[in-house]
């Protein structure tokens, strides 16, 4: 037969109620020992019982046989079953459906059955999602309701059904979602608005999010926070129109944007290219906010103006850093140092370079790019090598960059069999299991009339890390060396030595 099992509260541990008992041989214990017999009571065995997973299984088993079964030939079998009906339990059968919601709403119809087990804020969210991810919205908005007059809503709650509705396009219900709760009881609230419309942001559900704060008006005053997310929405999608719309609203409703919205506009606008835009927002806050600029900021716009090439305008405004006696950190002091280096000016920045006490993977990185973009491949090894020496461990982008240095991007660079990377990608492929790819990619090598993909080094790489790709890359290096390739010699066995295998990987890690 069925056992319900009932929960108790954790509550009843630190209810005033509830007296810590001292010891017999104290009877006056000091607030000391209260606390220290307190915490051992928090370090007690966990009261919830795990779930039985072979009783789970057989529940699970019923439930999807018979789910298009009546309700009373579901109880039936389930009631002869014998497990243990926990809050754990219902979480773990919802998790077992987690895109079919009848199974569940059919346990969970058996559940109100069972007088002893009562349903918590944990379970009803929990089936909410499941019914929402299978897209059923009528018996979605019979159970949010359910649990509306359950007294049972939570801000998650809010959040799992604005987002489901949202993503259903059911705009009119994610405004009614406000509305019947707080028929219900539960008052309009900024702080579960913000909750909602950060859940929608983050879920590039920007729109949407933006229709229920503006129809939400009249209720819920939107603040700074809610406005500052709907910028990040509009953002993360790349709408630099909307976004900007957002921002002045925001400005004439009275809200100053803070720097975190500064950033993420900026960092919009440099990625469309509409670096005027960007460098104007960023002259606003130098003249009326200066105070607020930090080291976050000041390293955004130095790093895009140096991608842009503007070495001038970035240094100008490394120097406006530096007067007020901000640090600039290592990204910022590596932007500096690849602008320099693309620009050609080598001496300046390797005099930066040697003035950074620990310079991070950041500014190697920034040398190795800068001297590539130059053509000189062999410093940018020099480099690699000093990086070493340094401990400074390098990365998978450190091996990618190296080559397209060296080998270019397509891999073909140099009339040398061993530094043609055609064969060897192929043989990679094949190795690696994948003939298909193998067959495509030398047919495009056949017939010249299609252009051949550039390599990548990516895969290369990742198809070869394995014990056989040690030995691999040791043979290589031996046969690189005696052509007279010292630097790609030494690219490979480092690569081979450190980055190949997972167990390699692991020593490398402990060790540092």
């Amino acid at each position: 037969m069925l056992k319900p099992s009932t929960f108790r509260s954790f509550t009843s541990l630190i209810s005033p109620h509830r007296h810590l008992q001292t010891s017999p041989t104290h009877p006056t214990a000091s607030p000391a020992t209260n606390i220290i017999q307190f915490a051992r009571q928090l370090q007690s065995p966990n009261p919830i019982k795990p779930v039985n997973e072979s009783h789970l299984l057989r529940v699970c088993t019923i439930l999807y046989q018979q789910q298009y079964s009546s309700d009373q030939k579901i109880h039936n079998n389930l009631c002869k079953t014998h497990f243990d009906l926990t809050h754990e339990f219902f979480l773990q059968v919802c998790n077992k459906f987690q895109y079919s919601w009848r199974p569940v709403y059919k346990f969970y119809e058996f559940t109100k059955t069972q007088p002893q087990f009562n349903h918590t804020p944990t379970t009803f969210n929990k089936m909410l999602d499941v019914i929402g991810k299978s897209r059923n919205i009528d018996l979605f908005w019979e159970v949010l309701q359910e649990i509306g007059r359950c007294q049972l809503v939570t801000p998650k709650t809010y959040v799992v059904g604005v987002r489901t509705l949202a993503s259903a396009r059911e705009l009119k219900k994610c405004v009614g979602v406000f509305h019947v709760m707080n028929g219900f009881g539960y008052g309009y609230s900024v702080d579960i608005l913000n909750k909602v419309v950060e859940a929608l942001c983050r879920s590039k559900l920007v729109e949407e999010a933006e229709h229920v704060v503006l129809k939400l008006k009249d209720w819920i005053k939107p603040n700074g926070i809610s406005y500052r997310w709907l910028i990040y929405g509009f953002c993360d999608v790349g709408d630099v129109i909307e976004a900007s719309k957002i921002w002045n609203l925001m400005v004439d409703e009275g809200f100053e944007p803070d720097i975190a919205s500064v950033e993420t506009m900026m960092v919009t606008l440099f990625k469309n290219n509409k670096y005027v835009e960007a460098l104007k927002v960023f002259q606003s806050v130098r003249v009326n906010r200066m105070s607020e600029l930090g080291v976050s900021t000041y390293s955004l716009v130095i790093n895009w103006l140096c991608k842009k090439g503007k070495l001038g305008e970035s240094y100008l405004v490394f120097e406006e850093m530096q007067k007020r006696g901000i640090k600039a950190d290592n990204l910022t002091l590596a932007s500096i140092t690849y602008g320099l280096m693309s620009r050609g000016r080598v001496m300046e920045a390797y005099s930066i370079v040697e003035g950074i006490e620990n310079p991070d993977i950041s500014v190697y990185h920034g040398m190795i790019k800068g001297l590539l973009k130059l053509k000189r491949a062999s410093e940018a090894t020099e480099v690699f090598r000093e990086m070493i020496k340094r401990g400074c461990e390098p990365i998978m982008h450190t091996y990618v960059m190296l080559l397209q240095g060296h080998l270019g991007k397509r891999g073909r660079k140099g009339s040398d069999p061993l530094v043609n990377f055609d064969t060897i990608f192929v043989g990679g492929l094949v190795k690696a299991g994948k003939t298909l790819e193998a067959n495509k990619y030398a047919e495009r090598l056949l017939y010249r009339k299609v252009e051949v993909p550039r390599f990548d080094y990516n895969k290369y790489l990742h198809y070869h890390s394995n014990e056989e790709g040690v030995v691999m890359f040791e043979v290589m290096s031996k046969k690189l060396r005696e052509v007279g390739q010292f630097d790609l010699a030494d690219i490979f066995a480092r690569y081979g030595e450190k980055m190949a295998t997972r167990d390699r990987r692991r020593i490398r890690t402990t060790e540092s």
